[in-house]
């Protein structure tokens, strides 16, 4: 299982995407925040910026939805170009439907968990999904310290992948850096989004392989 470095542009320079995103054309994602001021205490970008990123990355994008009614607006977001779209369990109403409607528009379906929010009750939904997002910080803001107490819920996540014998990946999301990401791909992680520590390093390309190297040693 490879291990794939989705860097965040949450911590790029937003009056200057485009540069930015040539910048990480050797990772395997763009990782897009989309923030709406209502689930999270931030707002980002909306649909017409994430389609325009769309048409210019170098890269697929990785659309991370933390907005309120993602059973509404998730869609667009597949429509509008992401490789990926993941939403907020907290904030959907029905989760698997809106996950059978991303991958009938083309999309991989994600479903992401906060800190606190169980991993227990979407096990047995793995046939539904393409990836689980464990949130490692709180959602809303980048430059957060990884939450080792999210650990435990990694490795249950990947121990009922590995028993189900479906392809479904587990992301990593907050405080992702040279210093963590190794015990994050040892508790069964194997997509890391990074972001202050990709966009913040002084050779951005170097810093992503360097993360893709310390991953893929411990990555199951």
């Amino acid at each position: 299982m490879a291990a794939l470095i989705n860097p965040s542009i949450l911590s790029a320079d937003f009056a200057n995407l485009e540069r930015d995103l040539q910048l990480i054309a050797g990772a395997d994602y763009a990782h897009v925040d989309v923030m709406d001021n209502h689930f999270v205490p931030n707002l980002t970008l909306g649909l017409p910026v994430f389609e325009r990123l769309a048409q210019v990355s170098p890269v697929p994008l990785d659309g991370h939805l933390m907005i309120e009614d993602p059973d509404r607006w998730a869609p667009a977001f597949a429509e509008a170009g992401a490789a990926s779209v993941t939403f907020h369990a907290e904030a959907a109403q029905a989760p698997v439907r809106l996950a059978r409607e991303l991958r009938r528009l083309g999309a991989r379906a994600g479903v992401a968990l906060r800190p606190a929010t169980p991993v227990e009750p979407f096990l047995d939904l793995l046939a539904e999904v393409d990836m689980i997002l464990v949130m490692t910080v709180e959602p809303g803001f980048g430059g957060q310290s990884f939450i080792e107490g999210t650990l435990p819920k990694i490795r249950r996540a990947r121990q009922a992948v590995s028993e189900s014998g479906l392809d479904v990946h587990i992301q990593v999301d907050g405080g992702v850096s040279r210093d963590t990401i190794e015990r994050a791909a040892d508790a069964g992680a194997n997509v890391f989004v990074a972001g202050s520590a990709v966009f913040g390093a002084e050779n951005v390309p170097a810093e992503i392989g360097a993360l893709r190297d310390l991953a893929s040693r411990h990555t199951n």
